[in-house]
């Protein structure tokens, strides 16, 4: 998901990204789904959820398999006296007594069985802590859906272990049940995807200076990967001893891009052929460099071993460090 605009964090902690509501709605048509921004257990989902509340944007990620997440509050009785509770009964993780029965439950066939079952209106018990801590007030309630994935085995044969899923959408039925845990899932095909960029396209391998030059070395590598996938029915499957063949249609662009130096030589190529010049004359030899790369001070800090140079005063102190 690509966003416009810069972003700013409001008094009360609410995020708004400049054009970014008005994107979303120019897009959003009746019946369209909402933006799923899909992350791992390293994220605050409940806390990404809140700030985006405003926005058609939906949070699916995955928890710990150690979470404690409350249930909504039942009715309340008649004639009950003291102060109305906020959260519900709880619901561990491990410990499956403390489930009940799930509002839904989807099987399919991938990866042997998949089953996936959701829980309904379930949200953690927030503190004034970490993401929270600079909030005032009452905290909120984000509700969201649990979503239980079992498998029965990998590509690889070993057992999985199930995987927790939170979303921050309520009353799933069984079509958004299968459609948010296969959207996880593909969130891993992404990360392969940019690891490729990085490791064998060298996206982040040159030191760029400006914004414009990043934005057209990342359309360059992009103009890569596309060949790559282009040529597939081209490439010989040149792969390692311990890789299993493959057919064509099934090459990664990592394989396919071991056989182009054999493929490059009879495609076409559009371009002109490029015109014999001799190159420039350069800096002349012992002129100093006019524009060197600028350096941004990262405000080390150094270690000194005496007492005497830790207590003593500095005449020139540094700035203040806010992050």
């Amino acid at each position: 998901m690509a966003v416009h605009g810069v972003p700013r964090v409001r008094d009360d902690g609410r995020i708004l990204v400049d054009g970014a509501s008005g994107m979303f709605r120019s897009r959003s048509r009746t019946g369209d789904l909402d933006v799923l921004v899909i992350a791992d257990a390293g994220y605050d989902a409940p806390r990404l959820a809140h700030l985006l509340r405003d926005l058609p944007v939906q949070v699916l990620a995955r928890m710990r398999s150690d979470r404690v997440l409350r249930r909504a509050v039942p009715p309340r009785q008649p004639r009950t006296k003291g102060r109305p509770p906020r959260h519900g009964g709880e619901f561990v993780f491990g410990q499956p007594d403390t489930w009940g029965t799930p509002d839904t439950e989807t099987v399919t066939r991938l990866y042997g069985t998949a089953r996936a079952s959701p829980w309904d209106r379930l949200h953690p018990k927030l503190t004034h802590r970490s993401s929270w801590s600079a909030a005032d007030g009452i905290l909120p309630i984000v509700e969201g859906t649990v979503i239980r994935l079992d498998i029965d085995h990998l590509p690889s044969g070993a057992t999985p272990k199930p995987v927790w899923l939170w979303w921050s959408g309520t009353d799933a039925d069984a079509a958004d049940t299968d459609r948010l845990w296969r959207a996880y899932l593909r969130r891993f095909d992404i990360e392969h995807t940019f690891r490729l960029f990085k490791q064998t396209l060298g996206w982040t391998c040159p030191k760029i200076r400006t914004p414009e030059a990043a934005d057209r070395w990342t359309w360059l590598i992009l103009a890569a990967y596309t060949q790559l996938r282009l040529a597939r029915p081209l490439a010989a499957d040149r792969r390692r001893p311990w890789e299993k063949p493959a057919p064509f249609e099934r090459l990664r662009p990592a394989r396919v891009r071991r056989d182009f130096r054999h493929i490059r030589p009879t495609a076409s190529c559009p371009a002109g052929a490029p015109k014999p010049s001799c190159p420039g004359p350069g800096r002349p030899p012992g002129r100093k460099n006019t524009r060197p790369t600028p350096r941004h001070d990262v405000h080390t800090v150094r270690k000194t071993d005496t007492a005497a140079s830790r207590n003593k005063k500095s005449t020139t102190p540094r700035p203040r460090r806010t992050g």
